[in-house]
């Protein structure tokens, strides 16, 4: 068997373009998909994939790692964001076809299932763009976690810190205690707490004042509470506070992850599997994080590929904590799937997948109906009060 091609299939889901990755073999319908979304970054993405199918075209979709190697060791430059988000789209769609033609989902090929269902957490409202609210109004927001809850999800990821400089203001320190605090006696302790700091803290005395006033709820973690990319600062940052914390998404390497755990910097480690170089990436780096007793929660707020790809991890995974999806982005979210779709959520979890590969394949007729479109960047309010770019 023999790979023929690789071409990407994008859909506009309005604040990114979903990049899905289909590798074409030579076996008659035989063929698998990925994904490659990089938010804000779909142009170079798609041409960074068309830049690597020299070193696969050709190839025997079976050899996994060989082809892995063929992206990353023949490109001779390193790979970054881009680059290893290319990479991983390609290598998800190997995985598929491997499981495909051999009649067995891919859990299986990665040692089996560990665990019987997913536990996974959404965002406010299922992160359906237009429907967020703002911070500011507290008693709206905790209508809106409501909201999400009675949808049936026992753990929700929040916002609540503004964005920060290298100092917290009092006032809104204030206000995030009142908020996280309102949002706690809403929901009531069944309900598992995220919140993502998103990086907005220039500095660990900025981002610990926030956290103080957010540990008392008991938030199951606080996610990227600084810049990622400096593991003393993380681990500094985690033995002043009294709250477990988390980063990853903008990690990608075994090097960068092996830092964190080197340094314990977190309680959990949250790989990109669209990212940090697919499912062979993310099993070396959970690998990595069960060595230095850390949970694995992936990050994954992008498209039903890659939520497929990441219920497989999962499945497998004996150190997965909670899954991140975001299946109500857009209304069109199932639309774009054929009838095999994985990700029918129950009493807040996802459950085990029968189909070969993946178990999800992509309508490209209904898919060519949201072809590209320039994204709408949400980022681009992140301004300080005095005019500085701040932290999105």
């Amino acid at each position: 068997m023999k790979i023929t091609a690789v071409q990407t299939v994008v859909v506009n889901a309005i604040h990114r373009n979903w990049i899905f990755v289909k590798v074409l073999t030579d076996q008659p319908g035989l063929h698998g998909w990925g994904e490659a979304t990089l938010e804000w970054k779909t142009r170079a993405v798609c041409a960074t994939i068309e830049d690597l199918a020299p070193f696969v075209v050709g190839e025997d979709p079976a050899r996994i790692e060989h082809i892995v190697a063929r992206m990353t060791g023949f490109s001779f430059w390193p790979l970054g964001a881009i680059g290893l988000t290319a990479v991983s789209g390609i290598e998800q769609a190997l995985w598929d076809i491997k499981g495909k033609a051999l009649g067995v989902p891919v859990h299986e090929l990665l040692g089996g299932r560990v665990r019987d269902h997913v536990r996974v957490y959404t965002h406010l409202r299922r992160a359906e763009i237009g429907a967020q609210v703002p911070t500011s109004d507290i008693s709206a927001f905790c209508d809106a976690v409501q909201e999400t809850v009675e949808m049936g999800y026992n753990a929700i990821k929040l916002g609540f810190i503004p964005y920060t400089g290298y100092d917290a203001p009092l006032p809104e320190v204030r206000h995030v205690e009142k908020l996280a605090t309102a949002v706690r006696e809403r929901v009531g302790d069944g309900i598992e707490i995220m919140t993502d700091f998103h990086g907005r803290p220039d500095s660990i005395d900025a981002a610990k004042a926030y956290i103080d006033v957010i540990a008392p709820i008991r938030p199951l973690f606080i996610e990227e509470a600084i810049q990622p990319g400096d593991a003393p600062a993380m681990a500094d940052l985690a033995r002043r506070v009294d709250c477990p914390l988390a980063t990853g998404e903008r990690l990608f390497t075994s090097r960068e992850f092996a830092e964190i755990a080197e340094t314990r910097a977190v309680a959990y480690i949250q790989p990109d599997l669209a990212h940090c170089g697919g499912l062979s990436g993310g099993r070396r780096i959970a690998a990595i994080a069960e060595a230095a007793h850390m949970g694995v929660a992936p990050h994954n707020p992008m498209g039903p590929v890659a939520g497929a790809v990441a219920l497989h991890f999962d499945l497998a995974t004996p150190n997965f904590v909670i899954q991140e999806e975001a299946v109500g982005l857009v209304p069109w979210f199932r639309d774009i799937c054929t009838e095999t779709y994985p990700l029918d959520m129950d009493n807040g979890v996802w459950g085990v997948p029968t189909a070969p590969g993946l178990g999800i394949e992509i309508d490209e007729t209904v898919a060519a109906r949201y072809p590209f479109k320039q994204e709408e960047i949400p980022a681009l309010d992140a301004i300080l009060p005095d005019g500085r770019i701040a932290n999105w």
